[in-house]
């Protein structure tokens, strides 16, 4: 079954969200990486591998939500909200310089990325349950 039209433009909307606020914090992070609190194993070429690992499986998750393979797509997007939600564990590292102001407003957007697609995932399989209508046909 093929998903509503609605849920749809949602998630493709929290999913550019997050490309977009993800690539911006990544970015600045990999940019710069020696101001951002972080264990000394995170590089400049780490952060951008692993913006552009992670990204297409946010891509494949709308793709297959689209195509009504809602688990399969869930799965891809929980994943892909690791990239967005783990950014605050910034804070679990000391500060050795203090961050500025753009560095949490780009930590906090985006965690609050990653937990809006969060949210979709939860709406959509447990409220809306496409996934379940799908078994019926």
């Amino acid at each position: 079954m093929k998903p509503r039209k609605n849920s749809q433009i949602i998630l493709l909307l929290l999913v550019l969200f997050n490309i977009v606020s993800t690539t911006l914090h990544y970015t600045d992070n990999a940019i710069f990486v020696d101001r951002y609190p972080e264990p000394d194993w995170i590089t400049t070429a780490g952060v951008f591998a692993t913006l552009i690992f992670m990204t297409p499986f946010g891509l494949l998750g709308y793709w297959l939500y689209g195509r009504g393979l809602f688990w399969l797509s869930y799965l891809c997007l929980g994943f892909y909200s690791i990239t967005s939600i783990s950014s605050p564990a910034h804070y679990f590292y000391p500060m050795v310089t203090s961050m500025s102001v753009k560095m949490h407003l780009l930590i906090w957007c985006d965690a609050i990325a990653g937990l809006s697609l969060i949210g979709f995932i939860f709406w959509s399989s447990l409220l809306l349950q496409q996934w379940h209508k799908q078994s019926e046909f």
